[in-house]
């Protein structure tokens, strides 16, 4: 056996491996949210009975039920992200065209960015290489980043988004003003189950570079305390691929 096949089969049981354990995490999951379906159904019909009454034993037991329905809701939101970081997925790859899918994330999120206070400041490269995504799913990874950038800038700031060709690659940068982070942050900040917000779940940014990751991309970041954050995307250049035209 030559050592190419050797790799091979070792990246393989590698994948069968991880197929296994996520099939095995996801169904766990499932499991977990039917009795939590249950207990936030009856938790809403107690809510209901407690709103009914007046007496201060009533206010105090319908202050506790609203404190499990919180739980409850932030339990189900992490298994939600749990299972959309642990699923195997295998992508829908089409050629597109880069600043098409990243206009349609600024669009979406053009709204809440002016509630907030954020300018949202372009460079799309034009001409652009065309690159094959599963759209939905990048999508999803880059309204990630944004909305992470959002949440870096609780006081507002500007959100610049910047698209260019690197060599064999099509880079994509998404730079706030935002609070920055720290070293220790920095080194942690793609690993499962790390926030720094008190209410994360700290699965959007692993989920993110997976969802890079498996487009056969990376992503990086350079960030200052106090100074802002730019994230990073690479993706490679497919060969003999006519370019999409921009809209």
């Amino acid at each position: 056996m030559n050592t190419n096949q050797a790799d091979h089969d070792v990246n393989q049981k590698l994948v069968d491996q991880y197929t296994e354990i996520a099939r095995l995490a996801g169904g766990l999951a499932h499991e977990i949210k039917n009795p939590l379906s249950t207990i936030r159904l009856n938790m809403e019909l107690l809510a209901e009975d407690f709103a009914e009454g007046d007496s201060q034993r009533d206010r105090r037991a319908l202050a506790k039920v609203q404190v499990v329905q919180r739980e409850c809701l932030r339990l189900q939101e992490l298994l939600d992200n749990f299972l959309s970081f642990a699923k195997v997925r295998k992508l829908d790859q089409e050629p597109s065209n880069l600043n098409l899918q990243v206009k349609r994330v600024i669009d979406f999120f053009r709204p809440k960015a002016a509630e907030a206070a954020i300018e949202i400041v372009d460079y799309l490269a034009p001409d652009l290489p065309t690159v094959l995504l599963d759209r939905e799913a990048f999508h999803g990874a880059l309204l990630n980043l944004v909305l992470n950038a959002e949440q870096a800038m609780p006081d507002g700031g500007q959100l610049v988004v910047r698209t260019s060709t690197v060599g064999d690659m099509v880079a994509l940068d998404l730079i706030d003003t935002g609070c920055g982070m720290d070293a220790q942050t920095q080194e942690h900040i793609f690993d499962a189950f790390f926030s720094t917000k008190g209410s994360g779940s700290g699965l959007g940014l692993p989920t993110a570079r997976k969802i890079v990751e498996s487009h056969g991309g990376s992503i990086s970041l350079q960030s200052e305390l106090g100074h802002g954050t730019q994230f990073t995307i690479k993706l490679p250049l497919p060969a003999r691929i006519e370019a999409v035209p921009a809209e």
